[in-house]
Parts: C-alpha cells; sequence; structure tokens
C-alpha cells in the first residue's frame, strides 16, 4: 500500500533529510510540502535534489483541502508552528507524525483527545533515533539506584527551544522511578542565576547550543564513590530516518496519542 504524505519544514535540515527519505522509499508518496516561505513554488525549484514538481502551501489548510488523498503529516517545522498543524491535519483525519517539539501538556492531552475522536492515530516523537530511545531507556532504569541524576544535552545553535524535547523525556522517563528530591547542598547558592540548569522535579537539565552540533545528550548518575553516564551521539540527521519511517507504518494501525518512540519499540 502506498503512504501519500505531506512533510512541514522541508527547507530544515530535518525536513530535507525526509524529503530524501520519503522520495526513496518505494511505499512512500510524497505529494505536497508546507513551509512559511515559497507558497506556489514547487519543491524542485528551493531543493536541488528534488527533480519533481511537489507544491508547497504556506496555509495547512488550502494543502489539506487540495490534496484530500494525504494519509500522514511529518511534521518537522518550528515549535510555534507545530502545534497548529497537528490540529489541523487532525482536522482532515490526516495522521501526524510529529518530530516538532514544545508540545505541552495540555496540548498533548488535546491532541489525543481530538485524535480519538476523529478516530485516527496521531505521533509526537522527541528523538526519532533509536540509539536515544535505548538511552531513555536505560536511565529510567538506572533512575531506581541512582536517584541524583544531572541530564546534559547538546544541539546546534540554531534549534529554538531548550531543554530539548528528549532532554524532557528522559527526565519524565526517570521520574517514574525516582523519588522527588533536591539535589546538591541544601544552602546552595547560584551567584549566576541558572547556573544549576533547569529543575524538574530536583533532576537538573543543562543545555549547550553551538554550531558543529547535531544532537547529543548524556544523563549523569551519581552516588557515594561511582558515577554512571549513559550517553548518546546523533552524528549527522540520517540517524533518525528509520524511526521516521518507522513511525510512518505504525500511525496507520494506531488510534489516538503515541509519545515517544519507546513506546513502540
Amino acid at each position: 500500500m502506498t503512504i501519500n504524505i505531506v512533510i512541514a519544514g522541508p527547507r530544515g535540515k530535518m525536513g530535507s533529510e525526509a524529503v530524501k527519505m520519503v522520495m526513496n522509499e518505494p511505499d512512500f508518496r510524497l505529494v505536497a510540502c508546507i513551509d512559511h516561505k515559497n507558497n506556489g513554488k514547487t519543491l524542485d525549484t528551493i531543493l536541488p535534489e528534488v527533480d519533481r514538481a511537489i507544491p508547497i502551501y504556506e496555509d495547512a489548510q488550502a494543502c489539506f483541502q487540495n490534496h484530500k488523498n494525504t494519509d500522514v503529516l511529518i511534521e518537522l517545522s518550528v515549535p510555534a508552528a507545530g502545534y497548529k498543524h497537528t490540529k489541523t491535519a487532525l482536522e482532515h483525519k490526516v495522521r501526524p507524525v510529529v518530530g516538532t517539539t514544545g508540545f505541552t501538556e495540555t496540548q498533548l492531552k488535546e491532541v489525543d483527545a481530538f485524535a480519538q475522536q476523529q478516530n485516527v492515530g496521531c505521533m509526537i516523537i522527541p528523538n526519532f533515533a533509536v540509539g536515544a530511545v535505548l538511552m531513555m531507556k536505560f536511565a529510567k532504569m538506572a533512575a531506581t539506584y541512582f536517584p541524583d541524576v544531572d541530564i546534559i544535552e547538546k544541539h546546534h545553535d540554531q534549534k529554538l527551544d531548550a531543554p530539548s524535547g528528549t532532554a524532557i523525556k528522559t527526565a519524565e522517563l526517570i521520574r517514574e522511578n525516582r523519588q522527588s528530591k533536591k539535589q546538591g547542598h541544601p544552602e546552595e547558592k547560584e551567584t549566576i542565576p541558572g547556573a544549576r540548569g533547569a529543575d524538574l522535579d530536583g533532576i537538573k537539565l543543562h543545555s549547550v547550543r553551538l554550531p558543529g552540533l547535531v544532537a547529543h545528550q548524556e544523563v549523569i548518575f551519581g552516588s557515594p564513590g561511582q558515577t554512571l553516564t549513559i550517553k548518546h551521539d546523533s552524528m549527522n540527521r540520517a540517524s533518525f530516518m528509520d524511526g521516521i519511517k518507522l513511525c510512518v507504518n505504525r500511525v496507520m494501525e494506531i488510534k489516538g496519542l503515541i509519545y515517544g518512540l519507546e513506546t513502540i519499540l
């Protein structure tokens, strides 16, 4: 069965990699793209590696109205647009596979309820790399024995949200196996605000943004006399494509929201 796909954010580094993956996959067909620029143009005029005239829309409503055969939206744009595109796709019974992060808990509940109402699947995936998902699973296991933990996530300097969705998801998984506690000295003070990082139930999260990075995270556990570091590095964005491919196929089979790749591995 051929799956008809719309990609939001085709000019981005993740989006352009997804365009190549979809166009090279025999069971996938790219029917259109959503982009906040280049409305009315075709993808071959802005991406030199594309040799087909795939239409580009600025407005998601117009895109789905003109391509009623769309099965899946791959959403890889920016946080400000990701939620809107996801809701619009669901309105048209298009199944979103979302890599854009920044969704609030309230938004996740709304998306789940709407997907259930529309009787279609939706997947929001903070990290499509299988290795990153294993890192999160191992961190959750370790938290049973190591309640003191810091998360350091490192991304390229064009990433808009901090901390990353992967870091937040990792902290949420750790929290399931860890009692809430305040880390460090009870009377410690930040001489520069933010020096100890963000705080999620006592778990410290630190974000690094530098050119040359792609997506990297280490989870550092400490206890008397020992530390344990669980680390994952994505060297390029091709590392995410197998996860996207898996999700596109799986979202056709589910109803409601799945959050996190670990739930289907």
